[in-house]
């Protein structure tokens, strides 16, 4: 028997700075337009399983691993047994590292920040502690996925849309859902830049199944959104809304009928992949970066002027990481099986594709993206030449000076960009071996 159990808690702060659009200074909020939230599923069978899920908009790297560390402590489980998930919304408290405050945004004080997300891995280690200790609701779970049209690769050379939404269902005997875990291949940027906390689509989203289907918990799981935006202009608080109705909608009605049946245990595993970055030539990356200081080009790029700087001091300093660690989580549900990809970072709409293509389509697995922590954007051949030769944000690098770091892999400090075919070292094929040996 398969039970269930769920908690949510505001971490909504009192206004500080937030993070997820680059800018000369921090961009510090007013007020909320909706809460954030941390939620939480727990599945037993009968041993537990937790997803849980911040609307923050990235999970730093050092800060999950600690967080992680204080949940397995909790109970008789393992770390595959826990999936840790950022929802990605860009209207959330900026973060202490990954992407790093200074080179993003010029943030100098970090006190609030800080403090900000001490307390937030205490919430989450009481919230989990609720629902382990809480009552439990005998469920059956069934899958099924729909799809969505307003996210569109925002890429030139376009890459591909994502438009599966996967719905994933906690049933109680009476056939109502208790839980519906959902998600969507699209940066959660709709409502724009503002000076609210809001935990943008995928908030608005639960808040209408929650609102639709009574005392069911809704979880939004993010799907391969590295490439995807939403198509519907302009952003605001209007599009947030119409389009958090258009998904939470979708998935009510989607969840109003039992999909496939997941019957049979739970079984999960973690493992990680080294991905090199374009990095070996530590002197000639330090003379291009003090180029870039004086170079024209980026006067108006305080991202890059800061990057460059924080890489003349991370060299100077020693060697520098030139491999990023990449975390890869899997969960297998039922028979036949649905796979749970959850994968670090953020993907790209390829990877998706690609998973999809090679087991078993929509029905048969998805990618979660945002899990465990978010170092980077997560890329392979296509944003690089010969197939993009323009310079990319998620492929980290730019035209001008195409061996260093650009774009993304300035934001998330790394002395270099991902190595790319014909490298032995390119970061598609090592990665693609990774998850074949993760999901066999």
């Amino acid at each position: 028997m398969t039970t269930l159990a769920t908690a949510r808690t505001d971490i909504t702060p009192a206004p500080m700075a937030m993070g997820g659009y680059t800018s000369p200074t921090p961009r510090m909020a007013t007020g909320t337009y909706s809460p954030l939230y941390a939620r939480v599923t727990v599945l037993r069978d009968p041993a537990p399983r937790a997803i849980v899920t911040l609307d923050v908009g990235t999970l730093p790297a050092a800060w999950s691993a600690a967080l992680l560390a204080r949940l397995v402590a909790l109970t008789t489980w393992t770390s595959s047994d826990i999936v840790l998930l950022g929802t990605h919304t860009h209207n959330a408290p900026m973060s202490p590292s990954d992407p790093d405050p200074w080179i993003t945004y010029g943030a100098t004080d970090l006190t609030a920040c800080t403090a900000y997300w001490t307390a937030l891995a205490d919430e989450v280690v009481e919230l989990v502690t609720t629902a382990l200790g809480g009552p439990q609701t005998a469920v059956t779970l069934d899958y099924q996925a729909t799809s969505q049209s307003w996210s569109a690769s925002r890429t030139q050379p376009a890459t591909y849309t994502e438009t599966t939404v996967p719905v994933l269902v906690a049933r109680r005997t009476n056939g109502i859902p208790a839980a519906v875990l959902f998600g969507y291949g699209c940066h959660p940027v709709t409502a724009g830049s503002q000076t609210l906390f809001d935990g943008d689509y995928p908030s608005g989203a639960c808040a209408v199944v929650e609102a639709a289907i009574p005392e069911c918990h809704a979880q939004f799981i993010p799907g391969p959104a590295g490439d995807q935006d939403p198509t519907y202009v302009p952003r605001g608080w209007a599009n947030r809304n119409i389009l958090s109705a258009r998904l939470g909608n979708e998935v009510v009605k989607t969840a109003s009928v039992a999909g496939r049946a997941l019957t049979g245990a739970i079984t999960t595993a973690r493992s990680s992949v080294n991905l090199a970055l374009q990095a070996s030539d530590l002197v000639g990356l330090r003379a291009g970066y003090a180029s870039r200081l004086t170079n024209p080009a980026f006067a108006a790029y305080p991202l890059y002027l800061r990057h460059a700087q924080w890489a003349i001091d991370r060299i100077d300093a020693g060697s520098p990481p030139t491999t990023i660690t990449l975390p890869i989580q899997m969960w297998r549900l039922g028979s036949p099986i649905l796979r749970l990809l959850f994968l670090g970072g953020e993907p790209v709409s390829g990877f998706g594709l690609w998973v999809r293509n090679h087991y078993g389509g929509t029905s048969g697995i998805v990618l979660v993206g945002y899990a465990t922590d978010t170092q980077c954007y997560v890329v392979g051949d296509t944003f690089f030449p010969p197939y993009d030769s323009n310079g990319s944000y998620e492929g980290g690098w730019n035209s001008y000076d195409p061996a260093l770091a650009g774009e993304s892999m300035c934001a998330y400090a790394h002395v270099g960009h991902f190595r790319y075919s014909p490298d032995p070292l390119a970061a598609e094929p090592v990665l693609l071996a990774a998850l074949t040996a993760a999901l066999a």
